[in-house]
């Protein structure tokens, strides 16, 4: 009787394909028959503009510096703003113009590289009343309204131009009867700009409201 050819073929095939489920489940290696997709790489967001980036489309203009929101955080970016140049020496203008920075949209390339912006109209700033302390601003509207990374935005690009109360630091009020505050930008705030933004009294010196490091023991005797 003779042996069919394909019969030992079929049989060789069969002992091989157990034997290489059996390296594979030795090897601890599952098999499936469905196709694996571990997704996109992630992205880095840059968070980084070029020297043509930074200017945006205006060309002309006072340079100014505003915080932006990249990465979940507060980032400088360098814009030139269409004050005049003696607007330098009022604050109340500086903080008009800067406010405006802040209410625009971002450019193509900072928008590219991750910028964002959480300040939202309709918002005006004024100068302080009579009896608030010098170099206060006020906002047409709460300053604890405001989305908490929209504050910190205002709060950071003021206290960081001409606008500012000294030390890093901003006095802000609203449109009601309520004083204004002396609010401080600091690290952790352009880090965490969601949280709530340190403050001080508004009638505290610049730096008397800066933590204060506690000094040597006074000598005795």
């Amino acid at each position: 009787m003779r042996r069919s050819v394909f019969g030992r073929t079929g049989v060789a095939g069969a002992l091989a394909a157990t034997a290489l489920t059996l390296l594979v489940s030795g090897c601890g290696i599952r098999t499936t028959s469905v196709p694996v997709d571990a997704g996109a790489a992630p992205s880095r967001v840059p968070c980084s503009l070029t020297e043509d980036g930074a200017t945006g489309a205006a060309v002309q203009g006072v340079p100014v510096r505003v915080f932006l929101v990249c990465g979940s955080q507060l980032e400088a970016v360098d814009r030139r703003s269409p004050l005049p140049e003696k607007a330098g020496g009022d604050p109340v203008r500086t903080a008009t113009g800067l406010l405006a920075q802040l209410l625009a949209v971002p450019s193509e390339s900072e928008r590219r590289a991750g910028f964002t912006t959480a300040v939202r109209g309709p918002l005006a700033v004024s100068g302080g009343r009579g009896d608030d302390p010098a170099g206060t601003l006020r906002l047409s509207r709460q300053p604890e309204d405001l989305a908490p990374t929209a504050l910190s935005q205002l709060i950071c690009t003021f206290a960081e131009s001409s606008a500012s109360a000294g030390g890093h630091t901003v006095l802000l009020g609203g449109p009601g009867a309520y004083p204004p505050k002396r609010y401080r930008c600091t690290t952790e705030l352009r880090e965490r700009p969601e949280s709530a933004p340190p403050t001080a009294p508004a009638t505290a010196s610049a730096s008397a409201s800066a933590s204060a490091t506690p000094g040597p023991p006074a000598a005795t005797g």
